[in-house]
């Protein structure tokens, strides 16, 4: 295993391998990402990370980009070159944005699906939606 010096790091690109990004070819969308980051030499600046479900099946494949908050779906391998060359400059790559994150939460964009809330599954919402520091924009009370 291996430890990264993260401190070149300026994005992380979060890639969905939970079961149904998988059936739809989430794995080769992870390889053509690492591949398309390594021949621009760009390891070092833009770091992944194979993840297990994220909870937007209807999206699938997801990528998420952090730090800006921006969720993309239906990422194949064909648009890795591109969706890395627009993380590179600080762009979207727009027509697969599905939601970005506003500074107050998130929007959705390109007829996303909307699912359902977490709270609507049998779950109650957190107390800190309730405090006044969510009411200003934060998220820990």
């Amino acid at each position: 295993m291996a430890t990264w010096d993260l401190e070149r790091t300026r994005a992380h690109i979060l890639i969905c391998n939970g079961s149904s990004c998988l059936r739809q070819q989430g794995e080769e969308v992870t390889l053509a990402i690492r591949k398309a980051l390594k021949e621009k030499s760009l390891d070092d600046v833009i770091h992944t990370t194979r993840t297990r479900c994220n909870g937007r099946c209807k999206d699938a494949p997801t990528v998420i980009v952090y730090p800006e908050g921006t969720w993309y779906q239906q990422v194949f391998p064909e648009d890795a070159e591109v969706l890395v060359s627009a993380i590179c400059k600080g762009e979207q790559l727009r027509e697969k944005v599905s939601h970005a994150f506003s500074g107050s939460g998130f929007h959705r964009y390109n007829d996303a699906p909307i699912g359902i809330r977490k709270s609507e599954n049998g779950k109650k919402p957190p107390d800190c939606l309730k405090s006044q520091h969510y009411k200003r924009g934060g998220i820990v009370p």
